[in-house]
């Protein structure tokens, strides 16, 4: 019988790579292929039929019998009569200014303490990051916040959006992860040339993180323009209502929107209007996305390897 030595042995991985750095073979490419496939359109799909339906007219709407599939002619009436001065526009203007100095307050208070939890030998330390965390496994609850927000005299107050949610201990634990991890000597060289902590800040550290950074301004960022809890519970006047608010009464709850929708329309312009609101809302995030998406993997892992 002969007996093959080590050497003589067919090698299964010619390319000497690790099995995880194969090649994949052409059912494996064609199996990802496929899945990747179906999860676009899984994805595009609903986004295909809310646009199409937004701007479809009444007559096709009910040919249809709902939600339109394939286009038969294209008309901007759901988006000239829902931006023509009503509820939604006022409700998107809401949202704009609500998400842009929310977003602002909440990256300079997540970025000033993740720097100063960052330094060693920084007033109370440790027991500033030990009120943090605990922050993060225990909360108030809905009532106690609503007689702190109360008591602050914010309700039916722009503020009541913003404050109760302005800082999250995840993303500051995010950024004072990043911020442990630059080198030190750079900093001490900067102290050493008289620079003070606010320079070193804005000069050195900053232009550092700005991975990190635009992730944390994009997580703020869409948490503020898809809230609408806070609305819900604080804001009594309903012209102060976001889009978010508008959404949900509107599309989920089936509530008119005063002043957009003439009821000799009928149920086809009804949901014509209602998609042409999901696109609004939509749009923003859809807009400012691509502008963080190259930051988006490495700001993440960075602070989270490092934190």
């Amino acid at each position: 019988m002969t007996v093959l030595m080590d050497s003589e042995k067919p090698d299964r991985r010619s390319s000497g790579r690790p099995a995880w750095e194969e090649e994949p073979s052409a059912a494996g490419k064609a199996a990802k292929a496929l899945v990747l496939t179906l999860v676009v359109l899984a994805v595009l799909g609903p986004l295909y039929t809310i646009v199409l339906t937004s701007l479809s007219s009444q007559a096709t709407i009910t040919e249809a019998g709902g939600l339109v599939l394939i286009p038969d002619g294209i008309t901007f009436d759901a988006y000239r009569q829902i931006l023509d001065g009503g509820v939604v526009t006022r409700a998107v203007a809401v949202s704009v200014g609500v998400t842009a100095v929310g977003t602002l307050l909440s990256v300079v208070v997540s970025v000033l303490c993740a720097y100063g939890l960052s330094r060693p030998g920084t007033f109370a330390h440790t027991p500033i990051l030990f009120i943090l965390l605990i922050t993060m496994f225990f909360g108030a609850g809905m009532i106690p916040t609503y007689l702190l927000v109360s008591g602050l005299g914010l309700i039916n107050s722009y503020w009541a959006l913003i404050l109760p949610g302005a800082v999250s201990v995840f993303n500051i634990i995010i950024l004072r992860g990043f911020f442990m991890g630059i080198d030190q000597g750079i900093l001490d060289s900067a102290r050493i040339d008289g620079a003070s902590e606010w320079r070193i800040l804005g000069q050195i550290v900053l232009p550092m993180s700005k991975a990190v950074t635009a992730v944390i301004a994009l997580f703020y960022g869409v948490g503020y323009w898809n809230a609408f809890f806070n609305a819900v519970l604080y804001i009594n006047d309903s012209s102060k209502n976001p889009l978010q608010v508008v959404l949900r009464s509107y599309v989920l709850q089936g509530v008119s929107v005063p002043g957009q929708i003439d009821i000799g329309q009928g149920v086809a312009a009804s949901l014509a209007l209602q998609m042409a609101v999901i696109v609004i809302a939509m749009v923003p995030i859809l807009f400012v996305y691509p502008f963080v998406q190259k930051h988006f993997t490495k700001g993440v892992m960075i602070g989270a390897v490092k934190g």
